[in-house]
């Protein structure tokens, strides 16, 4: 967890009873369902109220990837066990693809700074 994340974990369980971040109703219980808790966050958060727990770490992978960290780095984050799942949640938006797309039609058509294009073999310059 990151120093924020973790910070945030021991504000919320010093306000509350035993060790769990989620206390359940007895004793030294955790919370066995989030839903109460989910509902709370988002209406909070204005995530509104089709937004799902998963979609919070699609969106962790997803921005994880946009940023350049590599698979094997965000499912250990996320705690997979299988490269394949984390590929499943890694998606990249369009902005990141557009932006690539963007960056390579420059140097291709020459408007780029100092962009120069080097011609495939057999053909002109």
């Amino acid at each position: 967890m990151s120093p924020a994340a973790i910070e945030l974990v021991d504000r919320l369980r010093k306000k509350r009873k035993g060790n769990w971040v989620f206390p359940g109703d007895k004793p030294d219980e955790h919370l066995a369902a989030l839903h109460h808790v989910w509902t709370h966050v988002r209406k909070e958060t204005g995530l509104g109220a089709d937004a799902r727990l998963y979609d919070l770490r699609h969106t962790f992978a997803s921005v994880g990837a946009g940023g350049g960290l590599s698979l094997p780095i965000i499912g250990k984050l996320l705690g997979h066990t299988q490269a394949r799942t984390t590929q499943r949640y890694a998606h990249l938006g369009d902005d990141p693809l557009r932006e690539a797309a963007e960056k390579i039609t420059t140097v291709i058509t020459g408007k780029g700074k100092g962009a120069t294009v080097t011609p495939l073999r057999g053909q002109r310059s």
